[in-house]
């Protein structure tokens, strides 16, 4: 940086100041992260919801036959039939999209359920002929929305989420609105389970890596599953199960220090959170989650243009628009080859309509990395507390998301924060395994949602039917 002016080589080290989170810190973090891990799951509860899943098992990779997957996303459907084969851990996938109508997003409930009910018709006739001649196929529904669940087998929708904006369904269980609809239609579909895609990510790794022990999700949003026992689970301590029983547990982690005791939030996140439609909400999300990086990095160069450190001169009007970056916009940026950081040069004059100089173009990075650092040295922090609970000192976690999979060295941060947190030695093979892997974990909402499916009818026929509120609807 030999060429950048002292004050701009000053603003860098300002912004290194603001968002380093040193190893001290992260240890910090991590700590608070484990007490509040068991204070969600305790009777009183705390910031982070920790809701018992009713997936008590992990699977063996012998279970065998054929389950339908829905996924209920904000801008597609997606139907699979996945066939668990006589493979250990092996199966066959058959599926198809239907784009989700914007306009269903804020019609009448049962217009809603009722397309559903009509895709998932065109799915099995195409796949298995007439449908009224056909036995109940078991499904999994993957229904990634805020929802309440005191059984498998239901979800009460907390609020819509993703666009949806559907009268008469908040606050109420959408099972018996979705098999009326498949009622309506003549659709052989019986419901086995009501599953969070991070669950399904939890399962469908384990499925085929028996080291896995948690799922994450690294995307617009954030959070993460795994395997407790129900006897450190106080919150069920009444329904008498088992103790040594597994439960999965759906964190919804992005919740995680709403009370603001230990994350290091710069003015730029009090601001993010201050104009969000739910502040005091989602506080770890807001740091680390893909919707709101592209935010502070606006909002930072927006502070430095506004007084006149960059940008002097200039219209700085696009700049001030919010959310009109995202995440993807600090990727390309971070993976700009050019010494002269010419890429990043022509993204900011065909986006913000701004002329850079090189110093300004040397900040600009600077401040992408600082922040897409950030994220993955905070996430870290989650996977470690869940390491420290559970005392893993070896595991796979797998972890799916636009973060994970596309940010540039999101991985490689991570596993340097998990590094210091958990104090391992230095490596001495740098090809060799860390204790704790982050991996790209196995498809969720399909593979997994049909898997605890089959987990589910597996259970309620050997005479487990805790957490299950139709058993009858599995004979």
């Amino acid at each position: 940086m030999a060429d950048v002016p002292k004050d701009l080589v000053d603003e860098i080290h300002k912004l290194e100041a603001m968002f380093t989170v040193d190893t001290t810190k992260l240890k910090e973090i991590t700590d608070h992260f484990v007490s509040e891990l068991a204070k969600g799951l305790s009777v009183e509860g705390g910031s982070i919801p920790m809701n018992p899943t009713w997936v008590m098992s992990y699977p063996d990779g012998y279970e065998e036959g054929t389950y339908l997957a829905l996924d209920m996303g904000g801008t597609n459907l997606r139907v699979c039939q996945i066939t668990l084969t006589e493979e250990k851990s092996e199966f066959d996938i058959i599926q198809s999209k239907y784009r989700m109508p914007e306009e269903l997003k804020s019609a009448e409930s049962d217009d809603l359920w009722d397309y559903i009910a009509d895709c998932l018709y065109q799915f099995i006739e195409t796949h298995h002929g007439e449908c009224a001649n056909l036995p109940k196929l078991p499904l999994g529904f993957t229904f990634s929305y805020p929802a309440t669940q005191n059984y498998i087998d239901e979800g009460v929708l907390q609020r819509w989420t993703k666009g949806f904006d559907i009268d008469g369904v908040e606050g109420k269980n959408i099972v018996p609105m979705f098999e009326a609809a498949l009622e309506r239609r003549g659709v052989p579909i019986k419901l086995a389970a009501l599953i969070n895609d991070t669950t399904g990510t939890l399962i469908a790794s384990a499925y085929t890596d028996e080291d896995m022990k948690m799922g994450c999700i690294f995307g617009t949003g954030c959070n993460a599953a795994y395997m407790e026992t129900c006897g450190d689970i106080p919150k069920i301590a009444h329904l008498n199960l088992p103790p040594d029983t597994p439960m999965a547990i759906n964190c919804e982690w992005g919740a995680f220090d709403n009370e603001h005791k230990v994350l290091p939030r710069t003015a730029y996140d009090i601001a993010i959170d201050r104009d969000s439609p739910r502040p005091g909400q989602q506080a770890f999300e807001k740091m680390i989650a893909g919707l709101y990086l592209g935010e502070i990095f606006r909002l930072v160069l927006a502070d430095l243009a506004e007084t006149k450190r960059i940008f002097e001169g200039q219209d700085y009007s696009l700049l001030k628009k919010p959310y009109s970056l995202d995440a993807s916009f600090l990727s390309f940026i971070e993976e700009d080859p050019f010494e002269n950081l010419q890429e990043t040069h022509d993204l900011i004059s065909s986006k913000l309509k701004l002329a850079s100089t090189r110093p300004e173009l040397e900040l600009i990075r600077r401040l992408a990395e600082l922040i897409g650092t950030r994220s993955a040295r905070l996430s870290a922090c989650g996977v470690a507390a869940i390491c420290k609970k559970k005392n893993y000192k070896t595991c796979h976690v797998g972890a799916d998301g636009s973060v994970f999979n596309k940010y540039p060295n999101f991985k490689e941060r991570g596993a340097q924060a998990l590094r210091e947190i958990l104090d391992w030695p230095k490596k001495t093979n740098r090809r060799a395994e860390d204790p704790v892997e982050i991996l790209p974990a196995e498809d969720g909402s399909g593979v997994g949602a049909a898997l605890i499916a089959a987990l589910t009818l597996k259970r309620v026929q050997q005479g487990n039917v805790a957490g299950v509120l139709h058993p009858e609807h599995f004979v």
